[in-house]
């Protein structure tokens, strides 16, 4: 070693991945300070996910609230590019984690990023009325805002469904969740107030899509944004990962994104 640097000490070396998630020693495992053979068996999936993230465990409301959110954006089908994507990987000879892990790979900004986005937006609203504005005020002041950068507002419509049909079910999981006093319902009226706001001069509206339904639950819970698109990665991976197993028993080899009877138009120029 250099006379300026010196030799490392064990401490040096444990310390360089500290941690307070998880403890494992000899006939030792601890998850945020819990013995995993009391976990075992007592937790569920969504607690487990609360407790890992958060350091303590959630009460039964919130893991109720999580859970809802966690099921409803578990799979959309092969419209879905990642699952598309994970479904044609499965038939290139590659194991199954590689197919789940390319589709996971495609959840970026565009797909996969509007829950994150979505939570932005929200506090956004809740921010301007907190100084004074309206609640209207506050959503069209937001919305202006937001359009004047993109086109697209995330959370709000769908290309698919003119109602998503899992609004109405997740949104009524959080006013539960407001009755029984486990969140206090600002995120959701703010939403509420952004959809009546684009609804304003349309023939039809603009409702609240699953990235907005969830964005709604994460940002309730107290989750911050990035891990809204964490979660909804956990989520999707359920049915990336139904998906490419599905394919794998198919029986077809190196399957492209359309028929081999379709073939690409072919245009001119660069």
């Amino acid at each position: 070693m250099s006379q300026d640097r010196p030799e490392p000490t064990v401490r040096d070396v444990s310390d360089w991945w500290a941690t307070s998630v998880s403890r494992v020693e000899p006939n030792r495992i601890e998850l945020r300070g819990h013995p995993v053979q009391d976990l075992i068996g007592s937790i569920s999936f969504a607690g487990i996910i609360w407790l890992m993230l958060r350091g303590e465990r959630a009460t039964p409301g919130q893991e109720r609230l999580l859970e809802a959110a966690l099921v409803s954006s578990v799979d959309h089908g092969p419209h879905a590019p990642s699952i598309a994507v994970a479904r044609m990987a499965a038939t290139c000879g590659i194991g199954l984690n590689n197919a789940v892990a390319t589709g996971v790979n495609l959840l970026g900004d565009v797909h996969g990023g509007a829950g994150e986005q979505c939570m932005t937006l929200l506090d956004d609203v809740r921010r301007l009325h907190r100084d004074g504005a309206g609640l209207t005020d506050a959503a069209e002041t937001t919305v202006a805002s937001w359009r004047a950068r993109s086109k697209y507002l995330p959370g709000f419509g769908h290309r698919f469904h003119s109602v998503d049909p899992r609004r109405d079910p997740l949104l009524a999981q959080v006013r539960q969740a407001v009755a029984d006093r486990v969140v206090d319902g600002s995120h959701l009226r703010a939403a509420h107030a952004v959809e009546r706001v684009l609804a304003e001069g349309r023939t039809r509206p603009v409702p609240i899509n699953i990235d907005g339904c969830t964005a709604v639950v994460y940002a309730e819970l107290g989750f911050p944004p990035p891990l809204a698109r964490g979660l909804f990665v956990l989520s999707r991976s359920v049915g990336i990962l139904a998906h490419a197993w599905e394919e794998t028993g198919q029986g077809r080899r190196n399957k492209g994104p359309m028929p081999p009877s379709i073939l690409p138009t072919f245009t001119d120029g660069p």
